[in-house]
């Protein structure tokens, strides 16, 4: 059986994107927030904001990152990945983030 790692966000990019240059290569590195609205067990009307670390490379699918800025409304897909890494002070740190395969902007 194959197995599927895939995530579909749309929402508005939180801050203005880090873009770095990795060798050859762009990428993008920001957050994005989804929203859900619900009723709690009283009836009343709710809204949570979930935030979603995202890394765009540069290339086919990817709109250019000129195009992005705090606010954008944006649709990306990609996949989920969990990152483990050391901080400077010895502590083991853990980042989940999308990678993104296809990224663009949603016009409202």
């Amino acid at each position: 059986m194959e197995t599927l790692n895939r995530m579909e966000l749309r929402g508005r990019i939180g801050q203005e994107p880090k873009i770095f240059t990795v060798g050859d290569s762009c990428v993008a590195r920001f957050s994005v927030a989804t929203n859900e609205v619900f009723h709690d067990r009283e009836g009343a009307i709710k809204e949570e904001t979930t935030w979603h670390n995202v890394s765009a490379w540069a290339g086919r699918n990817i709109v250019d990152f000129d195009k992005i800025h705090k606010g954008t409304f944006v649709s990306v897909v990609g996949r989920i990945r969990n990152t483990k890494f050391t901080n400077t002070d010895g502590v083991d740190r853990y980042l989940t983030e999308v990678v993104a395969n296809q990224l663009s902007v949603v016009q409202n």
